[in-house]
């Protein structure tokens, strides 16, 4: 099996993505036994949405964590139906197997006086959500600085992208892209970064290496990876009461520090372009345009037959989805026609810039969420251009973000309570023009009037939330 992983990395690094699950399928196949290659398989079935053999595959990486027998990257692990114990076994059993290969630097702690050096470690700044979402802050941060001195770790390289220039005026920006774990942990440490803000967590492409080798003496998982690191080299998690409420605290190994707004900042700068027309999107010229711009893995049978039940409910509406690896669209469009729907219903977007992007997002009409996995950056676009999200908030941190910013936004009607709720909710809207054209209105007021875009709030509560991780009062 280990030469069929090895052509599966190959693979993927190319970008043939079927041909990379089949080389998965084949090194599964030849140690069936083994969780590891289950998870990989798995992962990339879900990516491609083909649903062969998924609640056997879930169902041996589950027990596999619950086991304490293999080290499932806990990025993946989110799309699994686990519960938040699950979560944090799964977290902590990477987290050990990290560790066992990483020797931290010399111990050392926050200084007491001045500003309060804040860091920020990522490889998504630039035009990538990370850098998409963050942006706007800074710049608040940059105005209002709170007692923080702002600097940004990009663990990726120049982009050019506008998002990059303003985040390298808005702070004090370090290009430490392609250098090895250890230089980066020595850079971070070189500038007497106080609190270290990990902008990546187990996502990929980032490096839990440096954390675990504690270049600063307060670390904090925040943004990127919605869960428990697990890590004992993460001292907290930043979260707002709705999406980490306090029944939830118990399975993070992080000390839980909570904004009184969302959690999640946003680019209140990004401009929306006029709206392409909807034949040159592939939309029909009527019809109401349901949409759900998620990555294709978290597309999963349950949410899709959910979303399938709402087309059925609405005769002429489509489905709208931005377009996945391989085979994936003409998997789901299959899936579409076997549950007795033209497959034409669903229309795929190709990935677009993202000023683009926001332009098509103007003919949405509503953004059927998925689960256990919700819309987090995609929610906030769909918001910020007045389209309202339709989420069935769960039991873990990934599977509340839509609804945290739903709630901050005052639109807690559109937090179904289970799955029947929402394919009602869906179809009412969908069936009912003016109550539709109502709840946009209602969208954009509260986008104007509300909290959860005022980036001057955020920027003062965040500056707050800094302080209370350094100087605790005796």
């Amino acid at each position: 099996p280990g030469i069929q992983v090895w052509l599966a990395h190959v693979l993927e690094d190319v970008g043939e993505a079927e041909a990379a699950a089949d080389a998965y399928a084949r090194a599964h196949a030849l140690a069936p036994g083994e969780p590891q290659l289950a998870a990989y398989l798995l992962a990339w079935r879900r990516k491609l949405c083909d649903w062969r053999d998924l609640d056997r595959l879930s169902a041996q990486v589950l027990q596999a964590v619950r086991d304490g027998r293999a080290a499932i990257e806990p990025f993946a692990f989110l799309s699994e139906d686990a519960s938040p114990a699950e979560q944090l076994a799964c977290a902590r059993l990477r987290a050990a197997a990290l560790a066992r290969h990483v020797r931290p630097l010399p111990p050392t702690s926050a200084r007491t006086g001045g500003a309060i050096r804040t860091g920020f470690l990522s490889n998504g700044f630039g035009a990538h959500p990370t850098g998409l979402l963050t942006v706007a802050l800074f710049e608040a941060l940059r105005a209002n600085p709170g007692g923080l001195d702002v600097q940004l770790f990009a663990l990726n390289p120049d982009d050019g992208s506008r998002i990059r220039q303003r985040l390298a005026a808005a702070t004090v920006l370090h290009d430490v892209a392609g250098r090895s774990h250890r230089d980066v942990a020595s850079a971070i440490r070189a500038q007497g970064i106080d609190v270290l803000f990990d902008l990546r967590g187990w996502g990929g492409g980032g490096a839990p290496e440096v954390l675990a080798m504690r270049p600063a003496p307060v670390q904090v998982n925040w943004l990127a990876y919605p869960g428990t690191s697990g890590a004992p080299w993460i001292d907290a998690v930043l979260a707002d009461a709705f999406v980490l409420p306090e029944a939830l605290a118990p399975c993070f190994s992080e000390r839980v520090i909570r904004l009184p707004r969302a959690f999640q900042p946003s680019d209140t700068r990004r401009e929306v372009p006029p709206a392409p027309a909807r034949d040159a999107c592939g939309l029909p010229a009527e019809g109401v345009v349901f949409c759900c711009f998620n990555n294709s893995y978290k597309l999963n049978p349950r949410s899709v037959e959910r979303a399938l039940a709402v087309l059925r409910g609405v005769p002429g509406s489509v489905l709208w989805l931005l377009s996945g690896p391989g085979e994936a669209d003409g998997r789901l469009r299959a899936h579409a026609a076997a549950a007795g729907l033209d497959p034409d219903r669903l229309v795929f977007m190709p990935k677009q810039a993202h000023a683009e992007y926001l332009a098509r997002l103007r003919h949405a009409d509503l953004f059927l969420d998925t689960h256990p996995y919700n819309a987090h950056t995609t929610a906030s676009d769909a918001l910020w251009v007045g389209c309202p999200v339709l989420t069935c908030p769960g039991e873990t941190f990934a599977a509340r973000v839509a609804g945290s910013l739903n709630h901050h936004l005052g639109l807690d009607e559109m937090n179904a309570a289970d799955d029947a709720a929402f394919i009602d909710k869906a179809i009412t809207l969908g069936r009912d023009p003016a109550a539709l054209a109502a709840l946009r209105a209602k969208v954009a007021i509260r986008r104007r009037d509300g909290g959860l875009f005022d980036m001057t709030g955020f920027a003062r509560d965040f500056a707050a939330a800094v302080h209370s991780l350094v100087r605790v009062p005796a």
